[in-house]
């Protein structure tokens, strides 16, 4: 079978509260039943190699693609869950909202409009980031984990194990 989702964390797991998206894809994995349809991958730093991938691919697309991120959005409190679709980034942030060395939000635009692939990235605001190597998330951003980790799980119809 095809897949039709795919969910992508992006994030350092040793970087402190940009250990985010790794830490939504592991609860998904430990807590919902994941039909053969859906995937949820930690993709670390490297999200646009999937992406080009499917931007690329013929075949196998899946019909919606779920990003999430940690991001530093001034006007957004710690541990904030929040959609973004690629449209509605602030023409201001478009060049500082990295998604982890991806090289441009508009690339994702053109992905859902050249594809048909829905985007959806699903932001937490965070606390801190450290100067040097410190794993593990702020109070906030656990919140952010669990309340992502159960949006998704509402948005795709996933079932508890």
């Amino acid at each position: 079978m095809d897949t039709t989702s795919m969910v992508f964390g992006c994030g350092n797991v040793i970087m402190g509260d940009d250990g985010y998206g790794p830490a939504v894809v592991d609860r998904l994995n430990d807590l919902y039943q994941l039909p053969p349809s859906v995937q949820a991958i930690d993709v670390g730093t490297c999200v646009r190699e999937y992406l080009f991938d499917y931007l690329l691919s013929q075949e196998g697309r899946p019909e919606r693609i779920i990003i999430l991120d940690a991001v530093d959005f001034p006007d957004r409190r710690p541990g904030e869950v929040f959609e973004i679709v690629p449209a509605e980034i602030p023409a201001k942030k478009i060049h500082d909202f990295s998604l982890h060395q991806f090289p441009t939000v508009n690339l994702l635009q053109e992905l859902q409009d050249h594809t048909g692939i829905e985007v959806l990235i699903l932001a937490a605001q965070i606390r801190h980031i450290p100067a040097e190597i410190a794993p593990g998330l702020s109070a906030e951003m656990a919140q952010a984990v669990r309340q992502a980790s159960a949006k998704i799980a509402q948005i795709l119809s996933l079932p508890t194990k």
